[in-house]
């Protein structure tokens, strides 16, 4: 069931003290959002192995989620999903018409410049998208993992069904994953540089920044070195579709908060409607506005928070709780997948044919959004 403007209102109704109501009310908006970054790969997400000081200053400062999902398991399409909540109008078109001035950045360099040119006549929201997996990292950042091995993450040979880029993998595999710790680090440094921007602007106490993802990547995970695409079919495990949402709000957003439901992008765009007070788009959007959990506001008891979410790309669709995780492909006609994540986190086992999950494949093919 898509979510009307009549369920996004009452869903929002535990917010009146959150949501700007008039313009001096609205807040900046900075979205931060990268390519390929799965929330495994952050710090502030357990990674052990990569150093990310600037982004998990975000989580210190703000509102961490711990599950939340990419519409997409690649970048386009998670970054449509995101920006547009599954509808036809955007963010900065939404934003633009409650006020805001709007602008989209490739580079942290040009995110830093946008910040630092604003007048302050008008809030703004600016969508920096970086993709930190791009290009080759400074010599400074990779010798940082000089020596580094990275027990921790996967050394598997390349899968029977990886697609592209098996050559990453094998001999190779320890010096290439060298350059995405390098990579990550150089990332981390351009979100350093947009904080200190706004710092510097002094208008951190105006502004809610978000740090999020398009979608995940797996360097090596499953024997696939991408994105969903890197195998054939296309894939839908956590590496790719479980994505960092990081919020900072100094004085709205309570610090070091963990938040553990089920959130999906396509909630974005309904999330940021209440915070900025912008009317929700005329057509209906799959999502849901999350703006209460990120400041412990309690939910109507009638309208309790959604257990599951949802990507697709392609023929292939995936449905997640907090504990199962189900992937079908042309509608339950081509191979499938069921992973008990609890037991399963590296969803090595898949239990699909296993007659004893079938209550629980039957109970997820018929959920809805």
């Amino acid at each position: 069931m898509s979510l009307t403007r009549r369920h996004f209102l009452y869903g929002s109704l535990a917010l009146p003290a959150f949501a700007a109501k008039t313009a001096s009310e609205q807040p900046n908006i900075v979205v931060i959002l990268a390519d390929g970054v799965g929330a495994w790969l952050l710090g502030c997400y357990g990674n052990k192995e990569v150093q990310t000081p600037n982004i998990d200053s975000i989580a210190t400062n703000g509102t961490r989620f711990l599950n939340h999902y990419a519409s997409a398991p690649v970048a386009a399409v998670g970054r449509e999903g995101l920006l547009t909540g599954g509808g036809s109008s955007s963010i900065d078109k939404t934003l633009s018409a409650a006020g805001y001035n709007c602008e989209t950045t490739n580079t942290g360099a040009e995110a830093v410049r946008y910040i630092s040119s604003q007048p302050g006549t008008k809030p703004f929201i600016l969508t920096a998208g970086l993709a930190p997996y791009q290009a080759a990292p400074e010599s400074k950042y990779l010798a940082a993992f000089a020596h580094s091995n990275f027990e921790t993450w996967p050394h598997e040979p390349p899968s029977p069904n990886a697609a592209r880029n098996q050559q990453m993998m094998g001999r190779d595999l320890i010096v290439n994953l060298r350059r995405v710790g390098g990579q990550t680090m150089a990332l981390d440094d351009q979100v350093g540089a947009i904080t200190l921007a706004l710092a510097q602007k002094k208008v951190t106490d105006r502004t809610l920044l978000v740090f999020t993802s398009t979608c995940g990547g797996l360097f090596g995970a499953h024997g696939l070195w991408g994105d969903g695409e890197a195998s054939n079919p296309v894939n839908m495990y956590e590496e790719v579709v479980n994505t960092p949402m990081l919020w900072m709000w100094p004085g709205r957003v309570p610090p070091r908060a963990v938040r553990p439901e089920m959130i999906s992008a396509a909630d974005f765009l309904p999330t940021i409607c209440v915070v900025t007070g912008a009317n929700l788009p005329s057509n209906n959007l799959a999502g849901r506005s999350y703006a209460s959990l990120s400041t412990g506001v309690p939910l109507p008891k009638k309208q309790p928070w959604k257990t599951t979410v949802f990507a697709r790309h392609r023929n292939t669709s995936m449905v997640r709780t907090d504990r199962y995780k189900l992937v079908l492909r042309d509608n339950g006609a081509g191979p499938g997948e069921l992973y008990d994540d609890k037991q399963d986190p590296q969803e090595r086992v898949n239990q699909y044919d296993n007659p004893q999950f079938m209550t629980v494949k039957s109970s997820l093919r018929t959920a809805k959004p």
